[in-house]
């Protein structure tokens, strides 16, 4: 066989699934309007994808906590609990191509699983160091898509609650090198069915927008939104 009849790798993609409503989560939804145009981007490359149910994720131990005040006992291996965890989801993401998020925003932020998994991931030593001018992150840069559903409106002429959930994300993200964030969203899903109706139109529809003018397709990194 040649090398142009190698098969092509697929394209990793991870998704983070925050919300408990498994099959009926609208975030979940959005995501898989994501994941169909990544797809279709990724063409006779295929995807290979891993699902992550955030929900399953305990919070940090006293052994984590007092691993992250000692260097040297952060960087060790072997370790039980939450600093073995925080090891395999740290490779699980280092492996990915494409990072996708499907959450919900809860009181105007992230909701406490995915609050989880970001503790157990940025993580000093492994995904960050600490240098005389700040936190540098070590992670290679790829693309991270989040899908968020909001009960009410946090965007364009009827927002009227605080998101701190975007400005956050992408800050902490940025912590460990994933720079390039873009996001869509599903809002007014607790505003009735018309609204959700509408929210799910307009969600999609960005979606579309998005990939379809992205001609890079997934192995380039464009400008966030």
């Amino acid at each position: 066989m040649t090398s142009s009849q190698q098969p092509l790798a697929p394209l990793r993609i991870l998704r983070l699934v925050a919300s408990p409503n498994a099959e009926d989560s609208e975030s979940l939804k959005l995501s898989q309007q994501i994941l169909f145009a990544l797809a279709s981007q990724a063409g006779r490359r295929g995807i290979q994808l891993t699902d992550l149910d955030l929900n399953s994720l305990a919070p940090v131990d006293a052994p984590y906590a007092q691993a992250l005040a000692n260097q040297r006992v952060v960087i060790a291996s072997g370790q039980e609990g939450t600093l073995s965890r925080s090891d395999e989801l740290i490779d699980q993401l280092q492996t990915c191509d494409v990072l996708l998020i499907a959450t919900p925003m809860h009181n105007y932020s992230v909701p406490a699983p995915l609050k989880m998994w970001i503790d157990q991931v940025v993580r000093v030593g492994k995904t960050f160091l600490g240098t005389a001018k700040g936190k540098v992150g070590s992670l290679t840069d790829r693309p991270v898509y989040v899908a968020i559903a909001c009960g009410g409106y946090i965007s364009g002429q009827h927002a009227r609650q605080p998101d701190f959930l975007r400005p956050y994300l992408s800050a902490v993200l940025a912590t460990i090198g994933l720079n390039h964030v873009y996001y869509f969203t599903v809002e007014g899903t607790a505003k009735g069915v018309e609204s959700l109706n509408t929210g799910r139109e307009t969600g999609y529809g960005e979606v579309q927008t998005f990939f379809g003018r992205d001609s890079h397709g997934v192995d380039q990194v464009c400008s966030p939104l």
